[in-house]
């Protein structure tokens, strides 16, 4: 199986990016598929372009992009992504956008191809908090989670496709609190490896049916 896997770089001040973490480490521990680890842009214009570039070139079997979500406590498989971007912060270029279509003219949203019950199953059965997700945001996760979806109908592509949220990682809960801007939820990379890991597992016993 050729899979797929994006994060996100560091943006909105921090150092670091869960999303990135992790696809840094599967690259090393996951030796039985054929993984592509892509680090997006957090660029309203670079990250679809990347993306778009990255579907051509590898036609994957499957892909399933990672972000950051602050404030969430579990690992969020995402269900749906929206036709809107309606930004909070600049993203790292400066673009700040508000009430502007993904795609004008596109659907007014996409359900992601994942096995997402078949996903959240077998991570909560690790022991892994994790959660069905029904809003993406309107930030760049949306974004890249619509273009995604938006390009494979337009090839009419029937691969499994998604997204999933990770928390914080610890040390930037960390760094939030030593700032003096309270607790927030926090999880340690390895549980996100693990939770990672066990829905690619999914997706290669689903490409075997």
């Amino acid at each position: 199986m050729k899979l797929l896997l994006t994060g996100f770089e560091p943006f909105n001040e921090s150092k670091i990016n869960p999303s990135e973490q992790v696809v840094r480490a599967l690259e090393k521990r996951l030796t039985d598929i054929e993984l592509f680890p892509v680090i997006l842009p957090v660029d309203r214009l670079r990250a679809p372009q990347v993306l778009v570039e990255c579907l051509e070139s590898i036609h994957p079997d499957a892909v399933i992009c990672l972000g950051e979500a602050p404030r969430r406590m579990r690992i969020s498989i995402e269900r749906v992504a929206i036709n809107l971007q309606d930004y909070s912060i600049p993203d790292n270029a400066g673009n700040l956008v508000s009430d502007e279509p993904v795609v004008p003219g596109g659907p007014a949203a996409y359900f992601v191809t994942l096995p997402v019950k078949k996903i959240l199953q077998a991570v909560l059965e690790t022991g892994i908090p994790a959660e069905l997700s029904l809003t993406a945001g309107s930030y760049l996760c949306n974004q890249v989670t619509y273009i995604l979806l938006h390009t494979l109908a337009q090839q009419t592509n029937h691969i499994p496709a998604g997204f999933i949220h990770l928390p914080y990682l610890h040390e930037q809960a960390a760094v939030i609190a030593q700032a003096g801007k309270g607790a927030v939820p926090s999880m340690g990379l390895e549980t996100m490896l693990i939770a990672i890991e066990t829905a690619i597992k999914v997706l290669q016993i689903d490409s075997l049916n």
